[in-house]
């Protein structure tokens, strides 16, 4: 059984130790990803259709919005990962074009991000300070961004995010993020947009990068971990809230995105403030 060791929420967004050993669903993150193996069987990482093997020789780096999903090569004791999701809005004055990007999806862990990842992922556990570990992660999460770029990839193997201008499409981001619902009608969004549901699918996708299901489905996982952490309310409630019609199919919609029941991740969390 997939489990957390630690959990992390912060400004920076959120630190993760978590021991693995189910597959996820294909699914994305606002913000930036870095994903590190720390012990046991090497796991596999599809970003963008392209599959990585993660040891503990390299590093994966998903983008925001990218759709990836994990694949545990041992699905018995399985093996440990830390993981770094990183606010886009937090990282940008650091980037000259201030968007978090990473220059490749996967790449070579040298001996001083191996000594950083170790470290970071020892105070994870240990219930760090807030100094103490903000200061670790900052200085991780620049060295990596600054290794990912060390060797571009061709122009032709560069993914193009372009901003979202048709307005069509804006509305209907606007729309699901409103009120993020599991049962949402995808043909009540497209009319109330002015779009056919074909259309709607195609240029949805053309202008973010991602299908309108997988939007939606980043959404309601944001909501979920958001209300896991910063409220009390009983696991039921959450669910009913975003559209789940039980607790069970919520339970299993979160079980397939994060690796492990609400009432576990829950356990483990813990907010820093600043």
């Amino acid at each position: 059984m997939s489990r957390a060791l630690a959990v992390f929420h912060g400004r920076f967004g959120r630190a993760t130790v978590y021991q693995l050993n189910r597959p996820f669903d294909k699914h994305a993150h606002r913000e930036g990803h870095l994903i590190f193996h720390i012990g046991g069987t090497p796991a596999s990482i599809d970003v963008c259709e392209q599959r990585f093997l993660l040891g503990e020789g390299s590093i994966v780096a998903v983008n925001p919005w990218e759709p990836h999903n994990f694949l545990p090569n041992d699905f018995g004791s399985g093996a440990t990962f830390f993981v770094l999701y990183v606010n886009a809005e937090w990282f940008a004055p650091k980037a000259a074009n201030h968007t978090l990007r990473f220059g490749r999806n996967f790449f070579r862990r040298t001996e001083a991000l191996d000594r950083g990842i170790r470290r970071a992922a020892a105070l994870v556990c240990g219930a760090p300070s807030l100094s103490c570990l903000d200061g670790e992660l900052r200085q991780l999460i620049d060295s990596c961004y600054e290794e990912s770029w060390q060797v571009r990839e061709s122009e032709q193997e560069k993914r193009f995010c372009s901003a979202i201008t048709d307005f069509r499409v804006r509305k209907c981001i606007k729309l699901m993020s409103e009120s993020p619902c599991a049962e949402v009608e995808f043909d009540t969004i497209a009319r109330e947009s002015g779009l056919s549901r074909p259309h709607f699918y195609r240029l949805f996708r053309h202008q973010t990068g991602v299908t309108p299901n997988l939007y939606l489905k980043t959404l309601l996982m944001e909501r979920a971990l958001d209300a896991l952490v910063a409220t009390e309310a009983p696991i039921a409630d959450i669910g009913f809230d975003l559209g789940f019609s039980s607790q069970s199919v919520f339970t299993r919609f979160f079980a397939a995105n994060v690796g492990m029941a609400p009432t576990d991740y829950r356990r483990a969390a813990k907010v820093l403030r600043t």
